[in-house]
């Protein structure tokens, strides 16, 4: 691991004295259990457009919460007020909410069991912290690569920009665990536009490059061939404007990770999320038709499908060391052989499955939030014998090359869907030829994954993702990555986007 250690003023900041006093106060109130999480979320916007900078922001949240079973309920309360009198008065209030909600009845909070893990520390993967670098150098490093954008054939207008976060947590709990943790992740953005003005059109063309757990470093280590994709985003550009528009039918699809990603998070990763499944998300964002009744038995895809959930994965935007549920962070299945054989799960519904321990997959977004349970890095695992993108295409008489995230739609329950994307290339007999336009592909999710022929093998693997997943209610945003090879679909439906919105 690159980052050394938690930062030395998080590590002196009060934590075990204000956790003392919240769980002292909590168990002298009559609870069965508390926990104490303090957080300090550092964030940064910076944004460039052509050649001047339209907004760079940056700011800090702290506080604490106090989270308590009591009378066989939950209680929950926060503070931002750093002091031991200020924990034990938050704590109370916590245990008075339990009894408040214990006294309307309803079923009884049993969790699942977790070994202790005192004094534990864990640090992401990075080597520069961004928050270190000055800001003038960060707007100037924006800044010369709008200009270069701007210097290619037929862009008229960019924008680019960055994101940053370095969050810091501890957490604490009556059974004895205390927890420092620190990650950085970030989130780039280059995009190139063209302006048609004849026709009062315009068509875009988006980096790549994927959110990540890295820090500054993943912008000029040549970790992502930046230089290379802002070379030759104008020519794509301009020939995605010239491209014919899609004939519909059904095609062959070799589907990118730039693209695949994003279907994966739509159609497993929420569909696998237990809350979902049991209807706890009905009233916000839908269920799942992946229901318990089907787990082991349910075919979700082909035989080739085998998708993990994974909270330890490198670079992850869902990896840590330890979740808001004081769970060590894990790897396992969700769907192996094309069969659903597992969920995502915080220690309540751990407990409710049947399973002796959680996944880890309890998260709050801020100390304000309590924690839900969240998706971890949901990711299609490659093929050590499969192909390469060249070996899969080779296979396609009549198809098309799917690259690139763009828009998507998906039903409640995470079944019926369709997805577009930045570009889309034709294969005419086992090889790739020029852009075509105004695609979507359309499907349930089960004839969609059952149609997915072959998968490449781990040099075609990435990992996606994305920062702004949204749950719960009030609501809440997480970022979770997602990792995919390559992937061949036999005889997708494919829409001309143009045509079904009735231009």
């Amino acid at each position: 691991m690159s980052c050394p250690d938690v930062d030395a003023d998080f590590l002196a900041l009060p934590l075990t004295a204000l956790a003392d006093a919240a769980l002292a106060a909590a168990t002298a109130a009559g609870a069965e259990h508390a926990d104490f999480r303090f957080e300090r979320i550092r964030g940064a916007d910076i944004m460039v457009r052509d050649h001047a900078l339209q907004r760079s922001s940056e700011a800090v949240t702290s506080g604490y919460a106090v989270r308590v079973i009591a009378g066989g309920s939950w209680g929950f309360a926060a503070s931002d007020e750093p002091t031991a009198d200020a924990a034990a008065r938050t704590a109370r209030q916590a245990v008075a909410v339990a009894r408040a909600v214990a006294a309307l009845g309803g079923e009884r909070v049993e969790r699942a069991d977790e070994p202790v893990h005192a004094g534990a520390r864990w640090c992401s993967d990075y080597r520069i912290d961004p928050f270190a670098v000055p800001v003038a150098d960060r707007i100037g490093l924006l800044l010369d690569r709008s200009e270069r954008l701007l210097a290619g054939d037929g862009v008229d207008h960019t924008a680019i920009g960055v994101e940053l976060v370095k969050e810091q947590k501890f957490y604490a709990d009556t059974a004895g665990s205390t927890i420092w943790q620190q990650r950085v992740r970030m989130q780039p953005e280059f995009t190139a536009i063209t302006v048609d003005t004849a026709a009062g059109s315009f068509e875009d063309m988006t980096s790549l490059a994927p959110p990540v757990g890295r820090g500054w470093e993943y912008l000029t280590d040549g970790t992502w061939d930046f230089d290379g994709e802002l070379a030759r985003m104008p020519g794509q550009l301009a020939e995605k404007l010239k491209a014919p528009s899609i004939e519909p039918g059904r095609y062959d699809l070799v589907i990118d990770p730039t693209n695949l990603w994003l279907t994966i998070h739509e159609s497993i990763g929420h569909a696998t999320e237990y809350d979902r499944a049991i209807g706890y998300e009905a009233a916000y964002a839908g269920t799942s038709f992946a229901t318990p009744d089907g787990l082991g038995t349910l075919k979700y895809g082909s035989p080739v499908m085998h998708v993990t959930g994974d909270r330890t994965v490198p670079h992850g935007l869902a990896t840590v060391g330890y979740d808001d549920d004081g769970v060590a962070a894990q790897r396992w299945d969700l769907v192996s052989g094309g069969i659903l054989t597992g969920y995502q799960l915080d220690r309540v519904f751990a407990h409710r499955l049947g399973l002796e321990r959680s996944n880890g997959c309890a998260f709050a977004d801020s100390p304000s939030n309590v924690p839900i349970q969240r998706m971890a890095n949901v990711s299609l695992q490659p093929d050590p014998a499969g192909g390469t993108l060249d070996d899969l295409v080779a296979d396609v008489e009549d198809g098309i090359y799917v690259v690139g995230d763009k828009s998507w739609s998906i039903d409640m329950q995470r079944y019926n869907f369709q997805f577009t994307g930045q570009r889309f290339h034709r294969i005419r007999n086992g090889r790739i030829e020029g852009q075509v336009r105004d695609v979507a592909y359309q499907a349930t999710t089960t004839d969609f994954w059952g149609a997915m022929d072959a998968v490449g093998n781990p040099s075609t693997y990435l990992l996606g993702g994305a920062f702004n997943c949204g749950k719960g209610q009030p609501g809440q945003t997480a970022a979770v990555s997602h990792g995919c090879p390559v992937a061949r679909f036999r005889g997708i439906s494919v829409l001309n986007t143009v045509r079904e919105a009735g231009a």
